[in-house]
């Protein structure tokens, strides 16, 4: 059984990953709507991941017997500028996931809830990959520039990706 404040920010943190989904959907749209098929398709993979991580808290939720409140969505931006800032905007968006996760860790430390503390390290490893990724992305672009032939091959490459559902991998 959860204490009352640690359901609740597990509750508010669901939100925070359909958001982010809903975010990384809006990207790929803008992507797609610009020709960058592979962009576009990174991000979708990207989606499809928030909304697992969104569904192992919910999950979890559950099997501790306790509700899930699911709560409104905020809509996302429709504008997102080039690739570089583009990826710079997803880079500072999951900074901040980075940091609501730590402090969901830190609740459940104060708590003493070794289960909800055990779960949660899933995501801090997950952070530190997804930090890690868009650092690259980032670096790719830079070194890209602005120039066609260097985007058109992170293009391709981004398009590679597929979606494996990790939250099914413990």
């Amino acid at each position: 059984m959860l204490k009352n404040n640690v359901t609740e920010a597990l509750n508010s943190q669901i939100n925070k990953e359909i958001y982010s989904a809903y975010l990384y959907l809006a990207m790929s749209a803008y992507s797609e709507a610009k020709g960058l098929k592979g962009f576009a398709n990174w991000l979708y993979v990207q989606y499809q991941e928030e909304m697992t991580h969104a569904m192992k808290l919910y999950n979890y939720i559950l099997e501790q017997g306790e509700t899930v409140e699911l709560r409104a969505v905020e809509q996302p931006p429709k504008e997102f500028g080039t690739p570089l800032e583009m990826f710079e905007q997803v880079l500072a968006h999951e900074k901040l996931v980075t940091k609501s996760i730590n402090n969901l860790v830190e609740l459940a430390e104060k708590e003493k809830d070794h289960a909800t503390q055990i779960m949660l390290q899933w995501f801090v490893t997950e952070q530190i990959e997804e930090e890690a990724n868009d650092n690259e992305i980032i670096d790719q672009l830079k070194l890209a520039g602005k120039e066609g032939g260097g985007l058109f091959m992170i293009d391709k490459e981004l398009r590679a990706r597929v979606f494996v559902d990790e939250t099914l991998e413990e």
